[in-house]
């Protein structure tokens, strides 16, 4: 079962496709991440799921819980948006009382209490939300999202600017609410946490769909074409070497993208007579290298047509 089913759906703004005639589904039950670089649709495409934007009249089907509706997103879905906002003369407490009230929840004082505790903010419950500080507030945006027990939760970039204690919090409770049997969409940039905690991966580019599946099946598309090395030595540049077609420089490591058909044990001959080599791993490409790939081609991928091949 999906939760959540996009069929051929379009949005157009002013002339400018923003979304193209985009096909998706959402198993239920799953953490789902979107990638992509900024501008490329993500953010109205979990829109159009909210229901916030319509899709192009006649370009397609949104189905929510099998159910295809025209009116705002209802009471099982929890929507944290990338433009945060939050109601700054009101006390933590009744805010969070608030979201709970407009989902139609009577109880309030267990869910605040717990919600609070389990990202460390309960002194906080009687503040004023204008007394918080960035991460503060957004681990309460959060706690607003959430606190009604949704069963599909829509988290628009929730790691963006948070400190290494706080996106701990978040991936902790974003978990929990996956163990409890939601389904959740949550868009990043942070392609370390979308390759670690999602289930599934969809990167959109251009508005188009490029990517699509499982990490394993992703990397499989690309097969054993890394290395990743170090040369001991003064750092020099591993640029040209034979069977290498792209060196990524992180400095103490070095990536190398082999070119098909090369022999990595040949590689690794040249390198060590350009010095001692103190690590050499054949490797699968990382979600980040993969992106890289697709949203910043090599000059002379980016003059053809067929550099990223888009899969409806």
């Amino acid at each position: 079962m999906n939760a959540v089913e996009l069929v051929r759906v379009s949005k157009t703004f002013k002339g400018c496709r923003a979304v193209d005639d985009l096909t998706l589904s959402v198993p239920a039950g799953s953490i789902y991440g979107f990638i992509g670089p900024n501008g490329s649709g993500k953010t109205t495409t979990l829109r159009m799921i909210m229901r916030i934007y319509y899709p192009d009249p006649g370009s397609g089907a949104i189905r929510v819980f099998d159910e295809e509706h025209s009116a705002a997103a209802n009471h099982r879905i929890g929507y944290l948006p990338e433009e945060r906002g939050l109601y700054k003369k009101m006390k933590v407490r009744d805010l969070l009382q608030f979201f709970l009230e407009i989902h139609g929840r009577r109880e309030f004082k267990g869910p605040i209490r717990d919600w609070l505790k389990r990202l460390r903010l309960s002194e906080w419950a009687d503040k004023k939300v204008e007394a918080l500080s960035k991460g503060m507030s957004q681990r309460i945006q959060f706690i607003a999202a959430v606190i009604h027990a949704p069963d599909l939760l829509i988290l628009d970039e929730p790691f963006s600017g948070l400190d290494p204690v706080s996106t701990e919090d978040l991936r902790e409770a974003i978990l929990e609410r996956r163990r409890a049997g939601a389904t959740v969409i949550f868009s990043t940039h942070d392609m370390a946490m979308a390759e670690k905690m999602c289930d599934f991966i969809f990167m959109i580019y251009k508005g188009g769909k490029v990517l699509d599946g499982t990490m394993e099946s992703i990397q499989g598309q690309y097969g054993y074409d890394t290395l990743r090395v170090r040369v001991e030595g003064n750092g020099q540049s591993l640029g040209g070497l034979p069977g290498v077609d792209h060196v990524t420089d992180f400095g103490r490591l070095q990536e190398l993208r082999m070119a098909p058909g090369a022999d990595s044990q040949r590689v690794l001959e040249t390198l060590m007579r350009k010095g001692r080599v103190a690590h050499f791993e054949v490797a699968r490409p990382t979600l980040h290298d993969i992106f890289i790939r697709i949203a910043r081609p090599e000059p002379a991928e980016a003059q053809s047509d067929t550099a990223v091949s888009r899969t409806r």
